[in-house]
């Protein structure tokens, strides 16, 4: 619970952290992960940004969503690219000053828990989790899932020796067999799959209601001082996952080596994502009603397994459409 509170304590950041207003910008920071590959990374590496942007655009990379939030309210990053919806709802939830605006990635086979082989755990057995190590991101994504999987089997939650991972040390972890499940994203969960089986495979995840993706958020005062920036931003994005689309192949060395990854560990990778545009972002399939939902839903889920104080009555006020046009 260590990240949760110290995004309380970032909220306080945040609200003295901000630059003079309408300051003229030379340079921002953009948050990303590495390993985790995306059609906009042909935009990073060739500086469009950069050039679109007018300003140097820095990127920094982290090891999960909460890391994001808290470099957020300490004024070092700007927007975050990629960052977990779960992060993004405990950091509202605590008071962080950002908004969601847009939808970066939309996965569900490249966030999964996988459990050792050794160890025999199936999710017919899936109850043996309970008094075993596992390794995991807390307060993410990840660590959503891993929640809502261990409820729906069956097992208590309470009872599981949950150790906070990144993806990268928990896939060591495993390969060393300290923990009989690690869960995490990316090359890391790819790596631990090598030596295990998925506890629930995506497509049984989704049938018990698990919406995976990320989205693309920013501080409030970033938004209110540089509109103009952010719609830069997002227009660059939006036009980098348009290439993407038309050829894939021709953009793939350029995601692999801003991603950190060979081509085709790459090709494996995105081959499980899609980029949705900004006119679908803005359908009420997303930004337009389901995303503000979908995160009362998990912030509501986060509070009955006593992982979040408690959530807003609403996240509409969290979600700002406007930079979809």
């Amino acid at each position: 619970m260590t990240f949760l509170r110290n995004l309380a304590l970032g909220a306080v950041a945040l609200a003295v952290a901000v630059p003079a207003a309408n300051a003229q910008l030379k340079e921002i920071t953009v948050a990303y992960f590495q390993e985790w590959p995306t059609a906009n990374q042909v935009a990073q590496l060739d500086k469009t940004y950069d050039k679109e942007m007018g300003v140097k655009v820095n990127w920094r990379a982290f090891g999960n969503g909460n890391e994001m939030s808290l470099a957020m309210a300490s004024g070092k990053v700007q927007i975050a690219y990629s960052q977990g919806l779960v992060p993004f709802v405990v950091a509202v939830s605590k008071g962080l000053d950002l908004k969601l605006i847009g939808v970066a990635v939309s996965y569900a086979e490249a966030d999964n828990c996988v459990v050792s082989k050794a160890s025999g755990i199936t999710k017919a057995n899936a109850k043996e989790l309970e008094g075993k190590k596992v390794g995991t991101p807390i307060g993410n994504v990840t660590h959503y899932k891993l929640l809502r999987m261990l409820d729906h089997l069956g097992v208590d939650a309470s009872k599981v020796n949950m150790v906070q991972m990144n993806g990268a040390d928990a896939a060591v972890a495993f390969a060393r067999g300290d923990i009989v499940m690690g869960c995490a994203f990316g090359g890391p969960m790819l790596r631990m799959k090598e030596r295990g089986e998925y506890l629930m495979t995506a497509k049984e995840q989704e049938a018990i209601g698990i919406r995976v993706f990320d989205v693309i958020s920013a501080t409030g005062d970033f938004i209110k001082e540089h509109p103009k920036l952010v719609q830069k931003f997002m227009d660059v994005t939006d036009a980098a996952n348009a290439a993407y689309g038309k050829d894939p192949k021709a953009a793939l060395p350029k995601i692999s080596k801003a991603a950190g990854m060979d081509n085709d560990a790459t090709a494996n990778m995105i081959r499980m994502f899609s980029f949705p545009s900004k006119a679908d972002q803005a359908s009420k399939a997303w930004m337009g009603g389901t995303v503000q939902d979908f995160m009362k839903q998990v912030a509501d889920f986060f509070v009955q397994q006593k992982q979040l104080e408690k959530a807003l009555a609403s996240y509409s006020g969290t979600v700002d459409a406007s930079f979809l046009k």
